[in-house]
């Protein structure tokens, strides 16, 4: 088998552990750097380069795609998998996922719970999206922020209105979501693969910070899904087509509210804190859905799971 993890940094936790996993299985694996491949489309034929040499079409991918490079990664994932490589997330999933408004909407369409949220141009009238999102105090999103940046609880409307007016003022996109006081700065990730969770933890913001991201400075415990929680992660990877990915959930009064869906979840964390070998279920991911191009000719190829339109 042979499998192509597309990252930037070879350095990386989550990078390591899913070459060591995949050595594990005896797979020739590869760290390719994405912003070093270019592309070459002819008639009836596809190729990617890397450092000025051909690359062999791999039976697989792992994207890890950084969401500042979201158009050029996904770029490469739909010519791998146009290529006939299998991808554990497809390319449409992971900028449906990377939007986080279209997430939400895709989630709603779904059925799946979260915070009331509202989107307004910055022509709107900031007292009227106050009031429509329930008023204070409310969490505001920028719509480009990652790993908890671009996040600001403001706690009475007339912050939130110079907040507001102030972002606006820069032509920032924003997302204005109900504050869930119950959460207490708490959040649970559940990383899906394949339609199943494979692990679970409770993230807990730093002292006096509403946010958990363990970028910020949060802690992470192992957690063990209720059935509602289990559905809900469930639900959402469906509805955005991920076969991997990590959802992000806040407990709530009502049951758990989805924030976010992450594409290129990182591993460290969940699997520190539970001992689940995340990146060894990956390759179980591809293992029961790929058959190497070996044992099979690359045009009569068939992948269990086609993700390219995913």
């Amino acid at each position: 088998m042979r499998v192509y993890i597309l990252s930037r940094n070879k350095s990386l936790y989550s990078t390591k552990r899913l070459v060591e996993a995949a050595e594990a299985k005896g797979w020739d694996v590869r760290v390719i750097d994405y912003l070093k491949c270019s592309i070459e489309i002819m008639k009836g034929e596809l190729k990617v380069n890397y450092q000025g040499k051909e690359l062999p079409t791999p039976d697989a991918i792992i994207p890890r795609i950084g969401a500042s490079r979201t158009f050029y990664g996904t770029a490469m994932v739909r010519h791998f998998e146009m290529m006939g490589a299998f991808s554990t997330s497809g390319n449409l999933a992971i900028k449906r996922s990377r939007d986080k408004l279209r997430s939400l909407q895709v989630l709603s369409k779904n059925d799946v719970d979260m915070p009331k949220t509202v989107f307004a141009s910055n022509k709107s009238n900031a007292k009227d999206v106050i009031a429509l999102s329930g008023g204070a105090p409310l969490v505001l999103k920028i719509l480009e922020g990652t790993q908890g940046v671009g996040v600001v609880l403001v706690d009475s409307e007339k912050a939130a209105k110079s907040v507001l007016d102030a972002f606006y003022g820069m032509e920032v996109n924003l997302l204005v979501q109900e504050f869930i006081e119950e959460a207490d700065g708490t959040d649970i990730r559940a990383f899906v693969v394949d339609g199943k969770v494979v692990g679970a933890m409770k993230r807990k913001g730093a002292e006096g910070d509403f946010r958990s991201n363990l970028h910020q400075g949060g802690s992470a415990t192992a957690y063990k899904l209720n059935r509602k929680e289990k559905a809900t992660a469930l639900a959402a990877a469906k509805a955005l087509g991920l076969g991997v990915c990590g959802v992000d959930m806040i407990p709530s009064n009502r049951g758990p509210l989805v924030m976010e869906v992450n594409s290129s979840p990182g591993l460290e964390g969940i699997e520190k804190s539970t001992q689940i070998d995340i990146a060894g279920a990956i390759m179980d991911y591809i293992d029961a859905n790929v058959t190497p191009m070996s044992d099979e000719s690359p045009k009569k190829r068939r992948l269990k799971k086609d993700n390219i339109g995913a």
